[in-house]
């Protein structure tokens, strides 16, 4: 069951258009990631939903209470809305006590039971309730911040970048722990993100935005591996996107003859194969003559446990630069010759 609906919206600054007909539906109790360069309309999309800002025109509904019908919006602090923004907003003045409970009725008698509560929910030690933010590091901050947003029970909850500022290792423990939060809280969420694998890990969905439009939405696995186009393929991860040629099933590329779903389809299109689809093995007198695709590592990236290799592929008298992700035991050499084997199939795009 779809718990937000958004149905047409669009948001013009002057002659730019930061929205242009968004259409999305987040279903209750789940995760949602949206995604898209800088300027895309993402953080316009979430202040519209949050009541921040009006939509030109469209509307935004909540469990079935319009929020938003074009301009004539419902105000902010009654959406039942939490937000969390990107540096957490704590109030400097205000220990985490008083910054957990500053949304609670302060001669609520619940009031202290609450706010021990919402410690042991985001995991943080009691100890901390009478410390000021700048006592904390950026990880505890943030963890505040999602307490403080969740006092009210919001039905909705909005992360805008909030993992952004923290160091790689915090980020992903405190993005796990914040996903865990809201799944156990039973709390919908929608995360925005310029961070392509924070929004495929984090969400049960994806909503790709593109210059002020929807590109794609779908599951992280959907958009991944069945991306619509060539943006949408090489922003979710790295990707490689050759020319080939259709028929019988099968598409013929420099990488040869591999499986892919041609629904009956023929003629000239773009495929592609994520790295991790490529295996390379050392290339052995004759195979090279028995129709194998080789190819010559030109570069490598070192990068710890998964290592980035570019090789390059002679077909049809062009030069194709292949990436392969592979473990760090046993690279070849720059330089060496190498056989490439494609496991699994061809995705076609579809533009």
């Amino acid at each position: 069951m779809s718990l937000l609906d958004i149905s047409g919206v669009s948001k013009r600054y002057g002659q730019q258009a930061a929205l242009d007909g968004i259409d999305l539906s987040v279903p209750a109790r789940s995760r949602t990631a949206i995604v898209g360069p800088s300027g895309s309309g993402k953080t316009t999309l979430l202040r519209i939903i949050a009541g921040f800002e009006s939509p030109d025109s469209g509307s935004v509904t909540l469990d079935g209470q319009v929020l938003a019908d074009g301009p004539l919006i419902a105000p902010a602090h009654r959406r039942g809305i939490g937000y969390v923004p990107q540096d957490g907003a704590l109030f400097p003045h205000l220990d985490v006590a008083e910054n957990i409970g500053f949304g609670l009725e302060r001669g609520d008698a619940a009031r202290n039971d609450r706010i021990a509560e919402l410690m042991d929910m985001v995991e943080l030690d009691r100890a901390m309730l009478t410390r000021r933010p700048h006592e904390l590091s950026g990880g505890q901050q943030q963890r505040v911040a999602l307490a403080r947003a969740l006092a009210r029970k919001p039905a909705l909850m909005l992360l805008d970048e909030p993992f952004s500022a923290l160091d790689a290792g915090l980020r992903e423990a405190v993005r796990k722990s914040v996903a865990r939060v809201l799944q156990q809280a039973g709390i919908t969420a929608i995360l925005v993100t310029h961070d392509q694998a924070e929004a495929l890990s984090f969400a049960d969905q994806v909503a790709v935005l593109r210059q002020g439009r929807l590109a794609q939405v779908g599951t992280p696995h959907a958009l991944y591996w069945q991306p619509k186009d060539r943006d949408t393929a090489l922003f979710l991860g790295d990707a490689t996107v050759l020319h080939a040629e259709l028929s019988e099933g099968f598409a013929t590329c420099a990488l040869g003859r591999i499986p892919a779903e041609t629904a009956a389809r023929t003629g000239r299109v773009s495929v592609m194969l994520r790295p991790e689809q490529i295996r390379l093995s050392p290339a052995t007198p004759g195979q090279e003559q028995a129709g194998a695709c080789h190819g010559e590592v030109e570069d490598i990236e070192f990068g710890g446990s998964l290592c980035a290799i570019t090789v390059a592929v002679e077909a049809n008298g062009a030069r194709e630069r292949i990436l392969v992700h592979a473990s760090s035991l046993d690279l070849p050499a720059p330089g060496t010759r190498v056989r490439l084997d494609v496991i699994g199939k061809a995705h076609i795009l579809v533009r």
